[in-house]
């Protein structure tokens, strides 16, 4: 191995341990708070099952809320232990396999393995390989989850259930469109989707790995808003459904993909989870550093908005045709520790560039704004890049 990779791999060590250390310091604070809040409001009494003694009824009403209602016959024990199934990070109500099965078979989307014909290696991931695939005459891609995963992980059968059902409630021009599944892990846990092989990272960046100096064309500018504008809309789309919105957690032009007639589909469910109005997730670090919103990197609460977050890096990407952070040399775990503790952004088009783009530049700093509440949301997102588009197309 030559010096200067050397160089550069313990460089990605020291950046690594210090962003672990940044993490555990910023975990070790947000958990002092949430046990100085338990405590206020008698909630660790309760979590200890130290409050046998005390008068339940003088209480306040939040933890009253918390303890069965007397003399009721209680779903769960006194002891407030949770279902099995209700124990993960994710509330939403998720049907079981069995019983995605049932819906599969009623729809028309449960698929037999025998009726797939895989074919080549179109990707390779750490959960799961896709396959180019054959299925009833029609091309479709393939998601074959690694079966280990299922042998090895608990929770993986309901990882995979809640993608799939997700997927399937899915009804966009601009989304993935599910073609069905194979629900027999753990040999066959497949996702089968219609199959796209140009993401927007290939588009707009040429097949090279990440490098400062282009080898393409820049595509022009006017194609570029109009790939924006279809990801929030496919984003509105999501973050508005009801009762649950859908949050993607890993939207990057890598899991953004372009059909034939170059429009965009959202793809990789893989992270994203349905989320009910003012709930918060907590699941930190999920995701990809680059694009990763500040409060997900510090594993504090976000919502939706951590999408938004995603889409301004994106967004300022397309502007600017550049790889985020191009003009740096830090590595992912850098970057991390540097948006999360020092505000780090993408380098923004120079003064002399920004011409007509004035109104989007403000859109992509707004949009990876430090606080949340502040980041707008893709209805708005999707009414401001129509009137530029339009601006843009009027222009001799």
């Amino acid at each position: 191995m030559k010096l200067a990779e050397i160089e550069s791999e313990l460089q990605k060590q020291r950046e690594a341990r210090t962003m672990y250390k940044t993490k555990l310091e910023t975990m070790q604070d947000y958990l002092k708070k949430c046990l100085q809040v338990a405590q206020r409001h008698g909630f660790l009494d309760i979590i200890t099952g130290n409050n046998n003694n005390k008068d339940t009824t003088q209480q306040p009403e939040i933890i009253q809320s918390l303890l069965p209602p007397p003399n009721s016959a209680y779903p769960f024990s006194t002891t407030h232990s949770i279902p099995e199934e209700c124990s993960t990070i994710e509330s939403y109500p998720y049907s079981s396999l069995e019983a995605l099965i049932h819906q599969a078979k009623i729809f028309g989307w449960y698929i037999d393995p025998h009726e797939i014909e895989l074919q080549e290696i179109a990707a390779k991931g750490t959960t799961a390989d896709v396959y180019r695939g054959r299925w009833r005459g029609f091309d479709v891609a393939v998601k074959c989850i690694f079966r280990h995963l299922f042998e090895s992980n608990e929770h993986m059968i309901g990882f995979f259930t809640q993608e799939v059902e997700l997927l399937s409630r899915q009804r966009h021009p601009f989304v993935l469109q599910l073609m069905g599944a194979c629900l027999e892990p753990p040999n066959h846990g497949w996702i089968v989707t219609e199959f796209l092989s140009t993401t927007l990272k290939t588009w707009l960046h040429g097949p090279e790995n990440r490098r400062k100096e282009r080898l393409h064309p820049l595509p022009p500018i006017q194609q570029r808003l109009e790939k924006a504008l279809e990801i929030a809309q496919a984003m509105q789309y999501l973050h508005e459904q009801r009762p649950a919105k859908v949050i993607h957690r890993d939207l990057k032009p890598s899991n953004i993909f372009l059909d034939r007639d170059m429009h965009i589909r959202v793809a990789d469910f893989g992270h994203a989870r349905f989320l009910f109005d003012d709930e918060k997730a907590l699941t930190g670090e999920t995701g990809t550093f680059v694009y990763m919103a500040p409060e997900v990197i510090r594993c504090g609460p976000y919502d939706e908005k951590s999408d938004v977050y995603s889409f301004g890096v994106i967004l300022n990407e397309l502007i600017t045709g550049e790889h985020p952070y191009i003009e740096t040399d830090y590595g992912p775990s850098k970057i991390a520790i540097e948006v999360a503790t020092n505000g780090l952004r993408p380098a923004i088009l120079r003064h002399e560039e920004q011409d007509n783009l004035k109104d989007v530049i403000e859109l992509v700093q707004h949009s990876w704004d430090e606080d949340a509440e502040m980041r707008p949301s893709f209805a708005t997102i999707t009414c401001i890049l129509r009137d530029v588009l339009d601006r843009l197309r009027n222009t001799p």
